[in-house]
């Protein structure tokens, strides 16, 4: 792989991870709403990542994409609150299926994995720059 074909594939993991990174936080900030129905629920989101190849640069053009995102399935939580405005006749109030710890897990690795691609781009662009000093 050339080191230009690593600034391509680097950066297309960042824009992933920054997609990554935004699905997190909203899973986050909806992690405390609720609604009158298990179908206006929030669902928690992630994205689903995919290897592309471009055929004409052979195996040296790859880059991350994102090519769709994914909601949980698990149901909501119903919980029994006949006092709140939202409750169904039966009182019942339906809460997220977002884990805010796997979240705040989610966010570190994907954070983790964005800062990894930066510096691989930094010590090509490093790689670079001395490769271009051997000839002064």
């Amino acid at each position: 792989m050339s080191l230009f074909n690593v600034f391509n594939l680097a950066g297309s993991a960042i824009a992933a991870q920054n997609i990554r990174l935004d699905l997190t936080a909203s899973n986050l900030a909806n992690a405390d709403t609720v609604a009158g129905t298990p179908e206006a629920a929030y669902r928690a989101k992630a994205p689903i990542f995919q290897a592309v190849y471009d055929e004409a640069m052979g195996s040296q053009g790859v880059a991350v994409r994102v090519v769709g995102i994914a909601e949980d399935q698990t149901p909501p939580d119903r919980q029994y609150a006949p006092g709140d405005p939202l409750a169904d006749e039966n009182g019942y109030i339906y809460k997220p299926n977002v884990n805010a710890v796997e979240e705040m897990s989610n966010m570190m690795s994907a954070s983790r994995a964005f800062q990894i691609n930066v510096e691989m781009m930094t010590t090509s662009k490093e790689l670079l720059l001395r490769t271009l000093s051997i000839g002064q």
